[in-house]
């Protein structure tokens, strides 16, 4: 078991910067694939991005590439989403997530472990 727990959401103006981190308990996060998630509301949950073990790999949405970056440390046991350029539609509880059980490289990815998210709000 692994428990997560995300922070660094918080209010922004469009064109900011969040920088989102997950910290993890129980376990290692180093034997984890990791992802990031958000749900806006009255919308279904999105993939983000996703990083492997190592963080030698990564991969993103479409409506992110380019402005968000996930990253990871595994001695700090911690992974991140740095936020560039964040757009109104960008607002959503971001949940971040571990343990892929598959789907690496496509839009649904599946993973074991949730954390409970944190709410990020962009105004216009």
């Amino acid at each position: 078991q692994v428990q997560l727990v995300e922070s660094g959401g918080g209010l922004v103006q469009a064109g900011g910067s969040l920088r989102l981190s997950c910290a993890a308990s129980g376990r290692p996060l180093r034997t984890y694939a990791m992802g990031w998630f958000r749900q806006a509301p009255g919308k279904e949950r999105e993939f983000v991005a996703a990083v492997t073990v190592t963080g030698g790999n990564t991969y993103y949405a479409d409506s992110v590439k380019g402005r968000f970056t996930i990253s990871r440390d595994n001695a700090e046991n911690t992974l991140y989403l740095q936020m560039n350029t964040l757009k109104p539609e960008d607002t959503a509880v971001y949940s971040c997530a571990a343990e892929l059980l598959s789907g690496w490289g496509t839009l649904d990815p599946k993973f074991g472990f949730w954390g409970q998210g944190t709410q990020v709000t962009v105004s216009s």
